[in-house]
């Protein structure tokens, strides 16, 4: 039979792009920057990760792990996967 694991509760920070709280964004994500080359001129996040540069698009969270590398969610994933702690 195949072991079976389950994931241990990690609390993560994580902000959604709404892509008008890019201020925000910038300050809480050190490794996120804006690019502006895609054709209708609305910016893109761009973060850098351990995989490379990814693209967030408007609704992802940015999400910081562990050891403080950024990510982009997709908000359905995000929100399947994480509860809101308070």
């Amino acid at each position: 039979m195949m072991p079976k694991y389950i994931k241990r509760p990690v609390v993560i920070d994580a902000l959604q792009w709404t892509g008008k709280n890019k201020e925000e964004i910038l300050k809480f994500c050190t490794d996120c920057y804006l690019s502006y080359s895609n054709a209708n001129l609305e910016p893109e996040l761009k973060i850098q990760t351990l995989e490379g540069t990814m693209t967030a698009t408007v609704g992802d969270y940015i999400i910081m792990v562990i050891k403080g590398e950024f990510y982009p969610c997709r908000e359905d994933i995000f929100l399947e996967t994480y509860n809101k702690v308070i």
